[in-house]
């Protein structure tokens, strides 16, 4: 089938059900409010940390950032390119990443319990996932990774039983307003 110079392929049903049909929203809000705990969990935990947030913040970075520098020269875990973007970029500036880490998996974790802008949480917790897993940190990261992968595919129905619901709806998507579209996004119930 073809549509102006585009081939389209007909959606196998696996892929349709759990990325386009809100029957698939109960799966995605257990995973998301497991996610959303994990992160907020974490980030809970260093805001109340002197080390993260208090006198002394930018003291748990920069231990944790030099760790992963020492790694890259005695093992094969953390990239010879990334641990110079570590030492002269990340642990200069240890005491700002510190907030962002701390805030940043606060906010992550709120936004994939409750479900609003759940597409953009699980995109900056897959980005600490891979900076945590660049920096020789396996832990927890990998599973987490996944399963925020799989949010992301699953953006149209992930926060059907969230914010998302009645957010995407009314906000639409910014690509849709550059073609100049009200709403394109599109679910189904069948």
């Amino acid at each position: 089938m073809e549509k102006k110079g585009i081939f389209l392929y007909p959606e196998n049903p696996v892929t349709r059900f759990l990325f386009n049909d809100t029957r698939s929203a109960a799966i995605w809000l257990i995973i998301r409010i497991y996610l959303g705990w994990a992160w907020l969990q974490a980030g809970f935990h260093k805001i109340f940390d002197d080390a993260w947030t208090g006198k002394n913040a930018g003291a748990a970075v920069s231990g944790y950032l030099k760790g992963a520098i020492e790694k890259a020269s005695t093992t094969n875990d953390v990239p010879g390119w990334y641990a110079l973007f570590l030492e002269y970029v990340c642990l200069p500036n240890a005491k700002i990443i510190s907030f962002l880490v701390a805030f940043g998996e606060v906010l992550v974790g709120l936004g994939l319990i409750v479900g609003l802008f759940t597409a953009i949480a699980a995109f900056f917790g897959a980005l600490m996932n891979v900076a945590f897993l660049f920096a020789g940190t396996v832990s927890t990261n990998p599973r987490l990774l996944l399963l925020e992968i799989l949010i992301l595919l699953a953006w149209k129905v992930a926060g059907w039983y969230g914010l998302d619901r009645w957010a995407l709806l009314k906000l639409g998507t910014p690509w849709g307003k550059i073609r100049g579209e009200k709403n394109q996004t599109t679910i189904s119930n069948t």
